[in-house]
Parts: structure tokens; C-alpha cells; sequence
């Protein structure tokens, strides 16, 4: 009877290895599979890297945001994947976060919510906790500095408005704008949020520096509190 061996990476067609497609083809002719593959180098006993890189990416339904969200432990579920390459997939997907950033960065001239919305999304937009982060701002709505006063859990995070306005006049910041993701792509703002909300707003009269929009952030759009006239 005749047994059927699966084909390591190496006996294939040249243009279908990842690294060599890379060289010859040029890093766009790679699917999201094929550039995985690269990072985790090979695959398990019965799957190529390619293969078990296919299969990671249909558990995540082909959505690289989806992917970003996955931790170590996650990963491991996968027969092949261990530390190692666990680790490799993470900080890929962390450098392409820091990537948006630094994009993000070159225009940081803020002239409405929407210019927020694409400064921090690339930060918090596909965590699968959430976190609170305050821009602080000159008197050219120029963001001066950036800073992430509270990680918390899926659903909530708590804010020391005492710190955060102790940091502003620290940093001579002129006026203010917080931003808190919803990891459940939730865009509807909660009593807390709004609580929290006047609560800043209100220090940041007595202290004058103005809060300027708070913003909730999903992968997918944003709320803005000024946008609602809820500031």
C-alpha cells in the first residue's frame, strides 16, 4: 500500500516558498498565511508552516486585528506553535501597532475628533482589555505628549483625576483630550464614562486647562463626547 508523505516546504516549486516568493516576487505577492509562516519558521509534524499558518488564520476569520489580540497561551493551542514562535507572531504584531503610530505621529495636529480617533487607534483600537490615555495638548492643539494612566479589564479601568492633572501642569499642557477603548466594540458611553467625564472636565475648569473631547475607541469607529455635545 502505498503511503502518502506531506511535502516539506523545502520540495516545493521554488515560487511557492514564502521566503523565496519574498525575493523574487516582492513582499506584496505574500499572503498574511505565507508572511506568518516566515516569522514561525516551520511548522508540525503533519502541517508546513504555511499550512499551520493557513489554519491560525481561519480560527481568527483572516482578520489580522483579530490576530494582534491573541496572547502567548492562545497560540499554544495550535499543534507546532510553542514560546518561541508564539512570541515572534506577538511582537510582528506589536511592531505593526507601533508602525501605525509612528504614521500617526507625523500629523499630530489635532483638529477634531476624528484626528484623534486615527492618532490612538493604532494603540488601543484592538486590545482585548481596556485602557485610558490622555493627549496633552499647546495652545496650537498640538500634541505635546501622550501618556496611558490605567490598564483595567474587558469591561472598565479606573482614573486618579488628581494624577492626571498633577501630569498636566507638569508638562505646561494648555488644554486636554482623554480617549478609552471598549474591547467589546461597544460605542455607546456608560454612566461610568460620562461620570468620569464631568468629573475631568469640572478639574480641568478649575485648573484651566480645558478638556477639549472624550473619545471611545473600537477597531471599527469611535464616540466622540464633543461630537455629542455632551462636554
Amino acid at each position: 500500500m502505498e503511503i502518502y508523505q506531506r511535502k516539506g516546504i523545502k520540495e516545493w516549486a521554488l515560487e511557492d516558498r514564502p521566503r523565496e516568493k519574498l525575493l523574487y516576487r516582492g513582499i506584496g505577492s505574500l499572503t498574511d498565511a505565507e508572511l506568518i509562516a516566515i516569522l514561525i519558521g516551520s511548522g508540525n509534524n503533519s502541517e508546513s508552516a504555511v499550512e499551520l499558518s493557513r489554519r491560525i488564520m481561519e480560527y481568527v476569520k483572516n482578520n489580522l486585528n483579530e490576530l494582534g489580540k491573541l496572547n502567548v497561551e492562545n497560540l499554544k493551542t495550535f499543534k507546532g506553535i510553542g514560546d518561541a514562535k508564539a512570541i515572534s507572531i506577538i511582537a510582528a504584531m506589536e511592531l505593526g501597532r507601533r508602525r501605525n503610530q509612528s504614521s500617526a505621529l507625523e500629523l499630530n495636529k489635532i483638529t477634531g475628533s476624528n484626528d484623534v480617533a486615527c492618532f490612538l487607534r493604532p494603540l488601543m483600537g484592538d486590545l482585548a482589555h481596556e485602557e485610558f490615555w490622555a493627549l496633552f495638548m499647546n495652545r496650537q492643539n498640538k500634541v505635546m505628549d501622550k501618556h496611558c494612566f490605567s490598564q483595567g479589564g474587558i469591561t472598565g479601568t479606573v482614573i486618579d483625576v488628581r494624577l492626571v492633572l498633577k501630569m498636566a501642569l507638569e508638562k505646561h499642557a494648555t488644554s486636554l483630550i482623554f480617549a478609552h477603548n471598549h474591547p467589546s466594540g461597544n460605542l455607546e458611553a456608560s454612566d461610568a464614562d460620562r461620570k468620569i467625564t464631568k468629573q475631568l472636565k469640572d478639574a480641568g475648569i478649575i485648573m484651566d486647562i480645558p478638556l477639549l473631547d472624550h473619545l471611545i475607541i473600537t477597531q471599527s469607529g469611535y464616540f466622540s463626547f464633543a461630537d455629542e455635545g455632551l462636554l
